[in-house]
């Protein structure tokens, strides 16, 4: 059973998702709570997964971010907004989120993108347009992106390949023939090596590395990335 706890200001919006993952039989919805209830919550409770929201009035959804990070085995944390603007988005991928999703994602996906999130998969709403990612990537992080990947091994590379493509562990896993252990092992090594501290941040080095052709793109729109 997948643990999930909703952090959003809005009533409704906390139901409608309660709602929407408790009729998915994996998944279990612990808590859905306000954002100054946020970090006491998720200490006591230790889900695998939050939904948290970016803009609320009582916290900053950024901050909250930044606490849940710290925690010791911290949750996998998906931003949640009814806004495609690019400096939150920049700012919770360089803060370790694992994705990004707009409020109006399909209600059908939502059970998806949790246990892709769970499973180590990349999620980010397809309305993430190409200005944040190439904002993302100003500066050295662009100019130098070919030349980190350059380090991975061959074996890395495609993982990583496979990572930009929105594949989960297991997926990839099924993709190369290897254990699911394997697999975390190749991604905690390509990480280190490229110096970024979530699959997301190392999606997109690969992206503007040039690593993926348009197999791994219509990939990335069939995972939701």
């Amino acid at each position: 059973m997948i643990r999930v706890v909703v952090v959003d200001d809005e009533a409704l919006i906390r139901t409608g998702f309660t709602y929407i993952l408790n009729t998915a039989d994996d998944i279990e919805v612990v808590a859905a709570v306000t954002g100054g209830q946020a970090v006491r919550t998720v200490r006591e409770l230790r889900p695998e997964v939050v939904l948290l929201d970016i803009r609320m009035p009582d916290v900053d959804g950024l901050a909250v971010l930044a606490d849940l990070r710290r925690i010791p085995d911290p949750p996998v944390v998906a931003m949640l907004t009814t806004f495609n603007m690019d400096e939150y988005v920049a700012t919770a991928l360089d803060s370790g989120a694992a994705g990004f999703l707009l409020k109006d994602t399909d209600p059908e996906q939502l059970p998806y993108l949790v246990r892709a999130l769970t499973d180590g998969g990349v999620v980010l709403s397809s309305k993430v347009t190409r200005t944040v990612v190439d904002g993302y990537l100003a500066g050295g992080r662009r100019d130098a992106a070919a030349r980190i990947v350059e380090q991975l091994t061959e074996r890395e590379r495609r993982v990583l390949i496979l990572i930009a493509a929105g594949l989960s562990n297991t997926d990839i896993g099924s993709r190369m023939h290897l254990s699911t252990g394997t697999v975390k092992d190749h991604v905690s090594a390509l990480l280190a090596k490229l110096e970024v501290s979530t699959r997301v941040q190392a999606a997109l080095l690969a992206e503007r590395a040039g690593l993926l052709g348009p197999s791994q793109e219509q990939e990335q729109r069939e995972y939701g990335v």
